[in-house]
């Protein structure tokens, strides 16, 4: 599977800063995904699975504090403040709405890429702390380590990609994955649109872990959003 770029989640109404952000970031090996609005910045936030959002305060419509509020009811993805507001009353109702850093314009490009370079290592200490080494929902078991699955302590054999779907639905079990983000994390860059090898691979799935594939316990479709694993028994 193919590892993809860091990728970047840049929410501002201002075509110059965007563009000149954009540059700079797939200069340096960074995706970059674009939001213009607070509506459009959420939604992204769900499906483009950024590793860190750099978003501005002013913007039309819903500004900068209120989209990060939202965001943060989902997510803990790290949130870089871009603003030209430099007062401390600004910077800290930023923090408070939940972002982590905050940066005034006009800034320099060196600047803001040290601070995505620091927000992206602060991420993957988090995730690399927060996941345990065993994942259990129910009498299902996810060994992580030593890639084997139990149910009801007895094993069962996955195929690699099954494995990692398993797996990836087990880290954020209880939380709904879009068919784009599983495609991507599971087959690699550019499989975001096979939503039939996805269908077909959770059918595979619910016949080697369930007891009834027919009424899954473990593995949940939300017709239109995703899936998500979850002991609902």
């Amino acid at each position: 599977m193919n590892k993809r770029k860091p990728r970047v989640l840049v929410v501002d109404d201002e075509p110059r800063y965007v563009w000149a952000i954009r540059m700079n970031l797939e200069a340096r090996g960074y995706e970059v995904v674009v939001a213009q609005d607070g509506e459009a910045a959420i939604g992204h936030a769900v499906t483009a699975d950024p590793d860190v959002i750099m978003l501005d305060v002013r913007m039309p419509g819903m500004n900068g504090y209120e989209v990060c509020k939202q965001i943060r009811e989902f997510s803990a993805v790290p949130i870089i403040m871009l603003t030209a507001l430099a007062e401390e009353v600004d910077k800290v109702k930023g923090l408070d709405a939940g972002a982590d850093d905050y940066v005034t314009k006009p800034f320099g490009a060196e600047e803001l890429l040290a601070r995505v370079r620091a927000a992206v290592r602060r991420r993957e200490r988090v995730e690399r702390a927060a996941a345990p080494p065993v994942l259990r929902t129910g009498e299902l078991e996810v060994d992580l380590i030593r890639q084997r699955v139990f149910v009801r302590d007895a094993e069962v054999t996955l195929t690699p990609v099954e494995f990692r779907l398993l797996q990836e639905l087990a880290k954020q079990s209880g939380r709904v994955l879009v068919p784009e983000y599983l495609l991507e994390k599971v087959w690699g860059v550019g499989y975001e649109g096979e939503q039939r090898l996805l269908r077909q691979a959770v059918h595979r799935l619910r016949q080697k872990i369930e007891g009834d594939p027919g009424h899954p316990r473990y593995i949940h479709t939300l017709r239109g959003i995703g899936y998500t694993l979850s002991d609902a028994a």
